[in-house]
């Protein structure tokens, strides 16, 4: 098929110029090889093209008909090619974005919003899920993923901001619990775990100051896999949740939840946008995550001690 879409492209050339010789040095190609393109196309279709003299070449019948079809493959080619430059040089077509329920709602809506009113011609998708998405397989064009350690793989991470774990419980449920003054108390307590992170019952901290460091193991009776569950939950009073500053900031500042033992810290993780590694990637990706850096980094990422 391609072979046969090459020789039409030759044979409108050659109609174009007139002769063999002006399309062979239109092309780039010897004349021989423009006369073998021209005698494949009709041996293939059985027909005579073009009737050839010594003067000049004068298109059949069927070659006229033939041509008008070549002309309207090289335009639909040619329209084609604009299309994709337009998708890969401009903000158009569509654009897939896979993150968390939480990161979505409280972040990475807020800080695309202006950019979407702004780009009428972006089709944008967001998909919300706990499961990791891999923007390898072509379904996905960038996925907002927390890590502790650095991003690998047949992927291009960029970093947008560090993000510091807290835990958190609600005023009422502090006032008449066992008190909290070192991690070691946290076993008389009961944990409300989001399943979002490996291992979400073990605790490592470190004391901000001396740098102690205590490893804790707390019991849990109540388990979710979403933080704004965890969060309802821990307003209700039925225990601590382990959540990214960014998932509480609103709720640490409204005193709707209180951090527990702020002078020690949980291990950070980084929140990258992944994106498939390719030589030439969609301006509209690299306009995305630009404008998500922009965001985070003007947001505060952990709590000031």
């Amino acid at each position: 098929m391609l072979d046969q879409l090459r020789a039409m492209g030759v044979f409108a050339c050659v109609v174009e110029k007139s002769s063999f010789s002006g399309a062979a040095r239109a092309l780039g190609i010897t004349t021989s090889a423009v006369s073998q393109q021209i005698r494949s196309l009709e041996h293939e279709m059985e027909v005579t093209l073009l009737h050839r003299s010594t003067r000049k070449l004068s298109l059949t019948e069927a070659g006229q008909t033939f041509f008008h079809s070549c002309q309207e493959m090289l335009a639909a080619a040619e329209r084609g090619k604009n299309r994709i430059n337009e998708l890969r040089d401009d903000l158009v077509g569509e654009l897939r974005i896979a993150t968390t329920p939480e990161l979505g709602a409280n972040h990475l809506v807020p800080a695309l919003s202006h950019w979407m009113a702004t780009h009428r011609g972006l089709s944008v998708k967001i998909q919300t899920d706990h499961q990791d998405v891999n923007p390898m397989d072509g379904q996905i064009d960038i996925v907002l993923r927390m890590s502790d350690t650095a991003e690998n793989g047949p992927v291009a991470a960029v970093p947008l901001t560090r993000v510091e774990q807290v835990l958190v419980a609600a005023p009422s449920y502090l006032n008449q619990s066992t008190p909290i003054s070192r991690p070691e108390d946290l076993q008389h307590h009961e944990l409300i775990p989001t399943k979002t992170l490996k291992n979400d019952r073990n605790f490592v901290f470190q004391h901000n100051m001396t740098g102690e460091a205590v490893d804790v193991e707390m019991k849990a009776r109540l388990h979710c896999n979403n933080v704004s569950i965890a969060k309802s939950l821990c307003k209700q009073g039925h225990g601590l949740a382990r959540v990214f500053y960014l998932d509480v900031q609103k709720d640490l500042i409204s005193g709707s939840l209180v951090e527990v033992l702020p002078e020690w810290k949980l291990p950070t993780f980084t929140l990258f946008a992944l994106t498939s590694l390719q030589e030439q990637q969609p301006i509209k990706i690299h306009r995305c995550v630009d404008t998500l850096k922009q965001y985070f980094s003007q947001l505060p990422s952990g709590r000031i001690i």
